[in-house]
């Protein structure tokens, strides 16, 4: 097989100016692989600052704690985009992977490790230890398998879900200074939809001309006194002076990770979360980038590699790596669906963990700025999530109950989790289940929901959206009758790629050295 991916390149839409495999200028490439990390420089940068917060950590030791998930964030994305799927997907800190953490965090504190080094140390040891499972999941191909079961009618709401989930971000639920993130969702839009026409560069570089473009008004007005420190929009560039030129970021930096296995246990709940929104996300961007849905083989090599990255997050010490729906929303603005770009804006975060000057500047992006930027692009994901209908048959009043149902579903349940103040007050909640105490005297189901297992697992499940609304579509689309044609999966399989399509990375390392060989 001398090409690659060749069947599933041809399906590129004529809306990308860039495919998968396409190479632009190496100048052009840096600019949009910086644009696309700058989509996810919001959540990369808020994780780490929740969790330093929630483990006491000193302001100095946080600056290298956000370089390491940048360095995490880059080399995870390289080993995704080169050994894993292939796809066109930003790697970085995952929220599903939050609420465990900042559980366990609250474990270790209660049992008498106050200091910041032993709750991340123990950290450490349940992501590492839940990941490994990832790695068995993904390899053995436990994912790929569950893909014959998934027709466009489970696979819509999931999608949709994944940006419907991510209205309520900090950045835009809790934005006071509006008029600064009406402004980013003003540039952006018009750069992408009004002014692309009218110059390359407008349609190439939206996001990254719209927040530029932002950043600069706010950092001028911080200068010019209008915004102070306690004003929304602020930009603190007395912070980067005053950073480290060059951040010591390396393996078990903060010592040797703690293993306990209750730990893990909580953790693994939010890495099952971890891949059903990957498992979204791969079809995601194969559908905005023109390809056919991914293979199992594809699927099982992208958990697989999220599971190994996991374990060298863990090994690094940052909160978990996953793959980034906000990338995906920046393809559908941009129309850059690159490999290479993603690659190239990869090595670019890897220098800017080190270097601590530019991370420094990057963590000085206003708030407002970063909800104006997920304003623009979420509704990008949803888009493509219900563009996966018009191969089903929408007249099949069985087919709109499943879709309506799981979307209503994976909105209510996370807001019904969100009342909880922490899985720990959940897992009391579940202790206190008596629905059969009245018959046989004594609770049956408190015991066994109020486990820290069961009750982790569905705090954490329960609290992702496009985790429920797909296993919800999931089971009813596999229960309630309805024909092949009718849900969607003689067209599905039809766009599907073929799993001689994608070629692992042993298999392209192996057809490379017997093209070498001397002929006989």
């Amino acid at each position: 097989m001398a090409h690659e991916e060749s069947q599933a390149s041809s399906a590129t839409g004529d809306d990308i100016e860039y495919g998968i495999d396409d190479k632009p200028p190496a100048g052009e490439s840096l600019l949009l692989g910086v644009q696309h990390y700058l989509t996810m420089v919001g959540a990369n940068i808020a994780v780490p600052l929740l969790l330093a917060d929630a483990m006491g950590m000193p302001d100095d030791v946080t600056v290298r704690f956000i370089g390491t998930f940048f360095v995490v964030s880059g080399i995870a994305t390289l080993a995704q985009t080169t050994l894993g799927n292939r796809y066109p997907i930003v790697q970085g800190a995952p929220f599903s992977m939050l609420a465990p953490a900042i559980a366990i965090v609250g474990v270790v504190s209660a049992t008498g490790g106050a200091a910041w080094q032993a709750k991340l140390l123990a950290l450490q040891g349940a992501i590492i230890t839940a990941a490994l499972a990832e790695v068995v999941i993904g390899y053995l191909g436990i994912v790929g398998r569950l893909r014959r079961y998934l027709s466009p009618v489970v696979i819509a709401p999931t999608i949709a879900l994944i940006g419907l989930s991510l209205f309520g971000v900090t950045q835009i639920a809790d934005a006071t200074n509006w008029w600064l993130l009406g402004l980013t969702v003003l540039l952006i839009v018009g750069f992408s939809q009004y002014l692309n026409a009218s110059h390359r560069a407008f349609r190439l570089f939206p996001v990254l001309l719209g927040m530029v473009t932002a950043w600069l008004i706010a950092a001028t007005l911080s200068v010019a006194g209008v915004y102070t420190a306690e004003t929304s929009g602020y930009v603190d560039l007395a912070q980067v002076a005053d950073a480290p030129a060059v951040l010591a970021i390396y393996p078990l930096q903060w010592g040797m990770p703690e293993f306990q296995l209750s730990l893990a246990i909580g953790m693994f709940a939010g890495v099952l979360a971890s891949i059903v929104e990957s498992f979204g996300d791969y079809h995601a961007v194969a559908r905005i980038a023109g390809h056919g849905a991914p293979s199992e083989k594809r699927i099982n090599h992208g958990i697989g590699m999220e599971g190994l990255m996991n374990v060298f997050s863990g090994i690094m010490g940052t909160g978990g790596s996953t793959s980034y729906s906000e990338n995906i929303g920046a393809i559908g603005l941009t129309g850059v669906a690159s490999r290479y770009v993603i690659q190239i804006g990869a090595v670019a975060m890897i220098v800017v963990g080190y270097v601590g000057y530019f991370g420094q500047l990057v963590a000085t992006i206003p708030d407002p700025i970063v909800g104006g930027l997920f304003v623009a692009m979420f509704g990008q994901i949803v888009a493509v999530g219900v563009s996966n209908l018009e191969y089903v048959d929408l007249s099949s009043s069985r087919n709109t109950f499943v879709v309506g149902f799981a979307l209503f579903a994976g909105l209510a349940i996370p807001a019904y989790m969100g009342g909880f103040e922490s899985a720990a007050a959940f897992r009391e909640g579940m202790a206190s289940v008596s629905v059969f105490e009245p018959i046989v005297g004594v609770s049956v189901l408190g015991p066994v929901l109020g486990s820290r297992l069961v009750a982790d697992t569905l705090f954490v499940i329960g609290g992702t959206g496009m985790a429920v609304g797909g296993i919800v579509a999931l089971v009813l689309d596999n229960t309630i009758a309805g024909t092949p044609e009718e849900r969607g999966l003689v067209a599905w399989e039809r766009i599907t790629e073929d799993e001689s399509d994608f070629r692992t990375a042993w298999e392209r390392w192996r057809d490379t050295g017997e093209a070498s060989e001397p002929a006989d």
